[in-house]
């Protein structure tokens, strides 16, 4: 648990973030971004849970509703209009995950018989495989805080959809391929190459959402069996190593995923959970020996370096999971140092500091970014119920 002066400026963030968006007091016209809005859901529901204001809780809702609103149909700037399922009525309010839900981008998609311009196609609309993970979690969180499974219903969903579209098989291959961004109604690529960690994120997610499903005893819910094996065999043999911070970041968030699976379902994910947990020590090895933090803020982008530094927390409970539960896990000596070497590590602390001064909130890198940064900033600060499944 953080101190208590952690806990009012995740608030005051939050509360910040909740009116410059249209979220608290009510807009008509929201500014929602799916991964930005994935990782506010869950700081919602951890200032719920860490205050007991049924207020928190009501935006969290608030949140989620917004964005299949306005995320899960066509933009106002698109001849096409309503849900992008294409489903009507309450029929579409029953099912606001099935057709997917887009990122949120300023400028409408690239069209099919448009040319591929790279920078432009990052202010571009579309679907991202690894939003719509971190959506599936957000709602999995939602669920298992307010017992209600239509959360987890709809994660489920999202996930069945979202793997149908994104994967393929390529002509002579024997297994999956994945598709990195995909157009609104995911009819078509938009970049038809494989995110390095995005057969990860899927693995672990749809996993997370299984469990969830038997914990609440969802049985009118279809299994993942299919999606999970699929996912396993892209995952195989893939290469995890990254020097990048968020991606780092992302593979510890995986990591802690997989030591709950291990303690709570007793699956022997432990071949896993090393393999991951290496990638993201020697990641960081060739992060830190590039000394990046020193270079002049203005060029750092806080939301990666947060992302590291949520990552790192999540080190801190496996720590305490895997000195509790000895059992479960594979004895390996390696592995052991290396969560011990993490969970020493003072550089989450360091970025959460640098980053937490009000005068770096006025440079040009924050600004730009300004909605993202708050809200990973606030998940660093408190970060509890992002990191559990």
């Amino acid at each position: 648990m953080k101190s208590n002066s952690n806990l009012e400026l995740a608030e005051e963030i939050m509360m910040e973030f909740g009116a410059i968006t249209g979220l608290e007091p009510v807009d008509d016209h929201p500014i929602r971004y799916l991964w930005t809005d994935a990782f506010a859901v869950c700081n919602f529901l951890e200032l719920f849970s860490q205050t007991g204001d049924k207020k928190y809780l009501n935006l969290a809702l608030r949140l989620v509703d917004q964005v299949h609103h306005f995320l899960g149909k066509h933009r106002d700037d698109d001849n096409r209009s309503g849900w992008i399922s294409g489903l009507n009525g309450k029929e579409a309010e029953n099912h606001p995950t099935i057709g997917g839900l887009r990122i949120g981008k300023k400028l409408n998609e690239r069209k099919p018989n448009e040319p591929v311009d790279q920078r432009l196609e990052w202010e571009q609309d579309g679907q991202y495989y690894h939003y719509l993970t971190k959506w599936m979690h957000a709602l999995n969180r939602v669920g298992k805080v307010t017992e209600d499974p239509i959360y987890v219903k709809w994660a489920v969903e999202l996930a069945q959809t979202a793997h149908k579209s994104f994967t393929y098989l390529p002509a002579n291959r024997e297994r999956k391929l994945m598709h990195w961004k995909m157009s609104i109604d995911l009819s078509y690529p938009l970049v038809p190459s494989m995110g390095q960690h995005d057969p990860l994120d899927g693995f672990v997610t749809y996993n997370e959402l299984q469990i969830s499903s038997r914990e609440l005893n969802l049985s009118d819910i279809p299994n993942l069996d299919n999606e999970i094996s699929e996912m396993s065999d892209i995952c195989r043999g893939m290469n995890l190593i990254t020097n990048d911070p968020l991606g780092i970041g992302g593979l510890l968030f995986d990591a802690t995923r997989v030591a709950q699976f291990i303690i709570k379902e007793n699956i022997d994910y432990n071949n896993l959970f090393e393999s991951i947990l290496n990638s993201a020590y020697v990641g960081l090895g060739s992060f830190i020996e590039n000394n990046p933090l020193r270079v002049p803020p203005d060029y750092r982008l806080a939301f990666r370096e947060l992302g590291l530094s949520i990552g790192l927390e999540g080190t801190k409970r496996i720590q305490k999971w895997f000195e509790n539960n000895k059992n479960n896990f594979k004895e390996n000596n390696s592995t052991q140092e290396i969560i011990a070497t993490l969970n020493q590590s003072s550089l989450g602390n360091a970025i959460e500091e640098f980053w937490i001064q009000n005068k770096n909130w006025q440079l040009g890198s924050w600004a730009e970014h300004r909605e993202i940064n708050m809200v990973m900033l606030a998940t660093g600060l408190i970060p509890d119920n992002f990191l559990l499944i």
